[in-house]
């Protein structure tokens, strides 16, 4: 039972009973960018690699996560290119890879316009 509560721990750094909340209310109402990628991503199409979505990592909810790779993945709508939300993005990479996870982000267009693309991104960071 103690290993399970340390992967818990490791999987989820910690995350709160309402961040397990916030993370089910998003997965319940994804963005098209986000079920584009998912739908590319699920069933270990990627290299055999578990991808999960809205998944809850300490304070925050990540859009995707790989816990084999250590790699987050976020994508960002219009709204982030505003500078308040470009700083606040900052600090929550920051934050995250502060864990010992790596970050990458893509923004809805990439994903919409050019998903093959997004793909071999996201395959540059298997092992």
């Amino acid at each position: 039972m103690d290993k399970n509560k340390n992967q818990s721990d490791n999987m989820w750094k910690g995350a709160s009973p309402q961040i397990f909340s916030n993370a089910k209310k998003l997965r319940e109402n994804q963005t098209e960018a986000e079920e584009k990628l998912w739908l590319a991503v699920k069933d270990n199409q990627i290299a055999g690699y578990k991808f999960r979505r809205q998944h809850p990592i300490s304070i925050y909810v990540a859009d995707f996560y790989c816990h084999a790779l250590q790699l987050v993945i976020e994508i960002d709508g219009k709204y982030h290119l505003d500078e308040e939300q470009q700083i606040l993005d900052q600090k929550r990479t920051a934050d995250i890879e502060f864990q010992g996870l790596k970050v990458i982000r893509f923004t809805n267009e990439e994903i919409l316009l050019n998903l093959p693309d997004v793909v071999e991104k996201i395959k540059t960071y298997l092992k």
